[in-house]
């Protein structure tokens, strides 16, 4: 969409309702069979699509690309269509457990239209990662895969967002900005990007090449910073060191700039606490979803004595009861997963609200941060288990799936 100004836009509602008239006057008789409203709403979010592992690329030793296409047989004809910076949250079995991961689209958004249209993830591999372990040992030309529509909010908006956007990135963080740089360079987007991308070495860029190409081919669009935090870096015209309160202002100046930061959460840490130092608004500031934290008590207000704890968490579904042991340093969702008793979810984030649940008795801690209940839901109860923590033995309940 490109905002033309206030007053242009107020005016071309002028000839709304003698359009919708016309429409009206010209309409069939005959009721129509279907509902192209929802119809389209289908297919732009689709409760869940069912793919193919078309292509596996490998980026670096730690980081591969999985391309994924349409499953016809399982009836996904035609992959929906996204903003750039959103992401798939795969459904995945794994030793009989059933689990969901959220990961960026990597891929420009016009990759993914007709019926040869394709989405790509890039992954990177976790030593004690539950399922990039399992990526790694099966994912192949062939494997099936289902996931969510495209899902969160970490895309341009030309009614938020300056037309100036200064990405930060830190490590496979790169993923939601290649899309963007894509899209940018194709005419997609109507945006300017200059990417601030932090790795630990040369051999640990993700997208060097490409981002390069993309870069010269349009250099009034693109512009790509290389930092890396290894001693002695051998790449020409990059920086050393961190993404800095200093190092983001000789680049990107005193502007009207968006920010936008997708990296791994010690990243988001230490990058607002950078832009905090800049003055840089909170409007202004775009965060990819944090994911699960890695070490909760290293969280503000999380408290110590209940960090080797762990608690009996009773599940109400429906007429049924179930009973699973829940680690106070592992959040809610995660019992759930190995109970098998697990709601919807999307974001593990705190964020999107499809796990939403209700405490009947016990204390969770939640971090603010990803806190993204309603008023109403903290007032009467309501907890997202991906960003919730077990404080005391839980009892929840959770709504039937339909």
């Amino acid at each position: 969409m490109k905002v033309r100004g206030h007053i242009r836009d107020l005016l071309a509602f002028r000839g709304l309702v003698p359009r919708r008239k016309q429409r009206i006057a010209s309409a069939p008789a005959l009721a129509r069979d279907t509902d192209p409203m929802n119809e389209l709403a289908q297919c732009l979010h689709p409760r869940q699509q069912h793919m193919t592992v078309a292509a596996v690329t490998d980026e670096t030793a730690t980081t591969k690309t999985f391309r994924l296409v349409a499953d016809a047989q399982s009836g996904t004809r035609e992959l929906s269509y996204f903003r750039p910076g959103q992401y798939l949250s795969l459904k995945v079995d794994v030793g009989g457990v059933g689990i969901t991961r959220p990961y960026s689209i990597s891929s420009a958004p016009a990759q993914a239209l007709g019926p040869d249209g394709f989405y790509e993830i890039t992954v990177r591999r976790k030593p004690d990662g539950f399922l990039t372990t399992s990526m790694w040992a099966n994912w192949q030309v062939g494997t099936t895969v289902r996931s969510s529509g495209p899902c969160g909010f970490f895309y341009h908006d030309p009614l938020r967002d300056s037309g100036r956007i200064v990405g930060l990135a830190g490590g496979s963080g790169i993923t939601p900005f290649r899309s963007m740089a894509r899209a940018i360079v194709q005419g997609d987007m109507d945006a300017q990007l200059l990417l601030l991308q932090g790795s630990s070495d040369e051999n640990d860029i993700v997208f060097d090449r490409e981002l390069s190409e993309l870069a010269r081919e349009a250099p009034d669009l693109l512009r790509v910073v290389h930092v890396l935090s290894c001693e002695n870096p051998s790449k020409p015209d990059c920086e050393r060191g961190f993404l800095t309160a200093d190092l983001i202002r000789q680049y990107a100046g005193h502007g009207d700039n968006s920010f936008f930061v997708c990296g791994p959460p010690a990243m988001y840490e230490f990058v607002e606490r950078q832009l905090a130092v800049l003055g840089v608004p909170r409007r202004r500031i775009r965060r990819e979803v944090f994911g699960e934290s890695q070490d909760v008590t290293r969280l503000a207000g999380y408290p110590a004595e209940a960090a080797d704890k762990t608690f009996r968490l009773t599940v109400h579904v429906g007429e049924t009861t179930v009973q699973a042991p829940a680690r106070a340093t592992e959040t809610v969702l995660v019992a759930l997963e190995r109970a098998r008793v697990v709601p919807p979810s999307e974001c593990r984030s705190g964020e999107c609200g499809f796990c939403r649940t209700r405490v009947v008795a016990g204390e969770v801690y939640v971090r603010e941060e990803g806190d993204g209940r309603r008023a109403a839901d903290r007032r009467f109860g309501y907890i997202h288990p991906c960003a919730s923590y077990p404080l005391t033995d839980l009892e929840v309940t959770i709504a039937r799936s339909t």
